[in-house]
């Protein structure tokens, strides 16, 4: 699978983009704010819905539009498919399959699979849950046709909770009918935050399951022979691995931590638990890695996680992703660059993207397209689309009148 033209419209810093690709590895190479990490996050979004670098959907469109437009050409057995995401700068992200009806995201995602190495991966170690749970977003979306309904129903019943537990803080001991109309409303919503959350969180212990063994492996090969690597889900929701609770009453077990924790959340005005603060543990040898692991270690860690990810897509999806490489090797010591090269060399589509000459791989057929001159043609399209409808605003207004006529 490869991309074979991608088209955007006002993503970020592009207004507009054409970009002819060929199978294989293509360097996207140029001085820094020239919009290369722009280029590729736009087939991440694509592929998975959301992207490593930002939390919504705002940043993505360019400043002063309403909407921003990533269309991608996709070859692939023989054939060719159109697809086509529209991101709302406020509201939901809609999508088209070769000009077919609009879908919704969740029918988008995990159709253009693409696996993204960039300089902030050492932070899903050392960094916050945060980033580790958006990484399993990304990954549960590209694997488990089900995983972004989840998520997505998900954070809407635990936003709609979160504001009935803040209007009871605030409310505190007045207004006794408007108070027992809010616990009415929050007992029923506890019910769904409860039942989508341990849906969401078991689909993520799968996913775990799944990536841990590759992981292992892939960063025994890395890191050399003593080294071992573990991966582990730590779910908020106790009960979820408490092998003593039975399938049945795992629920009921929830319910009654719920019970518990009442008086605490009210306190707080906020949900205490569930997903949205699990975690995604890493160990080394033994010991928690983001307390004990270099920083050579955490990169080490953070390349196997993305490996495996790429692996088990393989295997589940019979389909090469695309691989994306964002300004890694400027990280990498030449031990890394030379097992991410070889890794390279074997995909369908790899692209990169390069600063300095000194960052840019020797690959033999690489494709090395200059970021600028790609900016300054874009620019000349955008001014000879804008000339086309002033020109047609014009003649629609009779402002235009055939020469020599008075």
């Amino acid at each position: 699978m490869y991309i074979s033209r991608l088209v955007l419209d006002h993503y970020r810093s592009w207004s507009t983009c054409l970009l002819d690709l060929e199978p294989g590895v293509t360097i996207l190479k140029g001085r820094n704010g020239l919009g290369k990490t722009n280029l590729v996050e736009s087939i991440e979004v694509l592929s998975t819905g959301t992207s490593h670098r930002v939390s919504s959907s705002l940043p993505l469109v360019e400043r002063g539009q309403s909407k921003a437009t990533v269309r991608a050409r996709v070859q692939g057995d023989g054939e060719s498919d159109d697809y086509e995401l529209t991101i709302a700068a406020k509201g939901a992200k809609r999508g088209r399959i070769n000009g077919g009806p609009s879908l919704y995201m969740r029918s988008l995602v995990g159709q253009v699979p693409c696996v993204t190495f960039s300089p902030e991966d050492q932070r899903m170690v050392s960094g916050e849950p945060s980033v580790r749970r958006a990484f399993l977003d990304q990954a549960g979306a590209l694997l488990d046709p089900d995983y972004f309904r989840s998520r997505q129903d998900f954070a809407h019943i635990a936003q709609q909770r979160s504001t009935l537990l803040r209007q009871l803080l605030k409310q505190g001991d007045q207004g006794a009918d408007q108070r027992s109309a809010i616990l009415a409303s929050l007992e029923i919503w506890t019910g769904q935050f409860i039942r989508a959350g341990l849906d969401l969180t078991r689909r993520r212990v799968d996913l775990v399951a799944a990536l841990a063994e590759p992981f292992r492996a892939l960063y025994a090969d890395l890191a050399g022979p003593g080294q071992e690597a573990s991966l582990d889900y730590a779910p908020s929701l106790d009960e979820i691995s408490n092998q003593t609770v039975s399938e049945g009453s795992v629920e009921e077990a929830v319910s009654l931590h719920f019970q518990r924790i009442y008086p605490g959340e009210v306190a707080r005005g906020t949900n205490l638990i569930g997903p949205q603060r699990d975690d995604l543990v890493f160990g080394l040898n033994g010991m928690p890695a983001r307390e004990f692991a270099s920083n050579g270690e955490m990169w080490t860690l953070a390349l196997a996680l993305r490996l495996a990810l790429f692996k088990v897509i393989i295997q589940s999806k019979q389909i090469r992703p695309i691989v994306v490489l964002d300004d890694v090797f400027a990280q990498l010591d030449e031990a890394r660059r030379s097992q991410i090269l070889a890794f390279a060399r074997d995909q369908d589509q790899v692209l990169i993207t390069a600063a300095a000459d000194g960052d840019i791989p020797s690959l033999d057929g690489a494709r090395l397209v200059d970021v600028d001159s790609l900016k300054t043609d874009s620019s000349e399209q955008e001014q000879d689309e804008e000339i086309r409808k002033a020109l047609a605003d014009l003649t629609r207004n009779g402002s235009v009148r055939e020469s020599g006529r008075s």
